[in-house]
């Protein structure tokens, strides 16, 4: 089945059409910078250069419009017409508690999913207009949500409720839901294709490490426990969120500052994490550079960033009981041994003992085993691939239906 992947964030839309037959991609791309005067278009046709070129895209609909007049497109295109996209997979970040699957989006759906706006005001309302966009162009093409809390449905109540009155989680759904769910799910059944078990027989921590982060607790293949909340903030240290932080410090610096709730919303999410103490960047390559040079601030900002994930690890470690592989992926965790080293150095304890040649090899898009070989738990770098996950639950979908 050819499959039609659409990412649409707030001011991008990111696609892929893939063959789930082969599982690899036809043809993928980036329209970016929409709404934002002149927009760039990142286009590539599997084994063909990069297409790079701008576009003045006001909208997510013609968005939209220049993806598919790329996909039919005589040179750069991978379609004979639109006929040829058999189905349609969007994803989508917040599912609430209405969904706990993937679904194939009716009218309905969208309507319930514009009630989830207030859960992910950030995310949910450009994945909506993704969706309504595609179904202007593409009105007798089915089409199928994918949601990246789904895979977090499995957590038990005492992981996912906050202790706060109960009447907010009557009232407001207020708990933990969880993200990255398509990426912790493809790299853990991938970790189990690569040591050939059963995913059910394995207990894996998942650390999805990127500018967003995430780390996951799976005991046979379901979630039971991760780092990102009601929200994608809470959790780890990030490029530009806080993670983790004492509600209180956020109530006193709101009355020192005369901060407003969209201030300390903009403050937590946009103006913390890396960038909050290393105010140069976000880019944790920044951060490595100037570590060299001797930058303090530099070194503080890595220091917590590293510690974050080992705390997390540690703990999803006593919450499964047996650790039988930690995964890196994102494009930190695929990329930087510099952050994989310190994270699991000093973990004996687990019976995990690190390679720090391999660790150094593995590089981004390289699948890899990083553990030393009298290590109990196996450490293995695996490139995500989010959109095979979304294409092949949709194909699934459609054929159930």
């Amino acid at each position: 089945m050819k499959v039609l992947i659409i990412n649409s964030g707030s001011s991008s839309v990111k696609y892929q059409v893939i063959d789930t037959k082969q599982k690899e991609f036809l043809a993928k791309g980036l329209v970016e910078s929409i709404g934002l005067g002149r927009s760039k278009v990142k286009h590539e046709k599997n084994g063909d250069p990069k297409y790079v070129f701008d576009e003045v895209v006001p909208d997510h609909h013609k968005a939209i419009e220049v993806m598919l007049s790329l996909l039919i497109d005589k040179d750069h295109g991978v379609l004979s017409s639109f006929d040829d996209i058999e189905a349609v997979g969007h994803r989508l970040v917040h599912g609430g508690e209405r969904f706990k699957s993937s679904v194939l989006i009716t009218d309905h759906v969208l309507e319930v999913l514009d009630q989830c706006i207030q859960l992910a005001p950030l995310h949910n309302p450009a994945n909506i207009e993704g969706i309504r966009a595609a179904k202007a162009y593409l009105p007798a093409t089915p089409m199928v949500g994918v949601f990246d809390t789904a895979f977090h449905s499995t957590m038990p109540d005492y992981a996912y409720m906050y202790a706060l009155p109960y009447e907010y989680y009557e009232k407001y759904a207020i708990r933990r839901y969880g993200f990255h769910g398509t990426s912790h799910f493809y790299v853990t059944r991938r970790f189990a294709e690569l040591v050939g078990k059963p995913v059910e027989e394995l207990n894996l921590i998942s650390c999805h490490i990127g500018n967003g982060a995430s780390v996951t607790a799976v005991r046979g293949g379901k979630s039971v426990d991760t780092s990102m909340g009601y929200t994608p903030l809470e959790g780890l240290i990030m490029g530009t969120r806080s993670g983790d932080v004492d509600g209180g410090a956020v109530l006193k610096i709101a009355e020192y500052e005369n901060m407003s709730i969209n201030d300390m919303n903009m403050m937590l999410n946009k103006q913390s994490g890396i960038v909050g103490i290393y105010k140069k960047s976000s880019d944790l390559r920044d951060v490595e550079d100037d570590i060299l040079r001797g930058d303090d601030r530099a070194r503080l900002a890595f220091d917590m960033y590293n510690y974050r994930i080992k705390k997390y690890i540690g703990a999803y470690a006593a919450v499964l009981g047996r650790v039988d592989g930690i995964i890196f992926t994102g494009g930190v965790g695929e990329n930087a041994d510099l952050t994989r080293g310190p994270v699991c150095s000093d973990m004996e304890c687990l019976g995990l003992y690190l390679d720090k040649q391999k660790n150094i090899e593995t590089v981004r898009g390289r699948e890899g085993f990083i553990h030393a070989e009298n290590s109990k738990v196996k450490v293995a770098v695996i490139p995500t691939n989010e959109e095979l996950v979304i294409a092949l639950e949709t194909e699934a979908h459609i054929n159930d239906n």
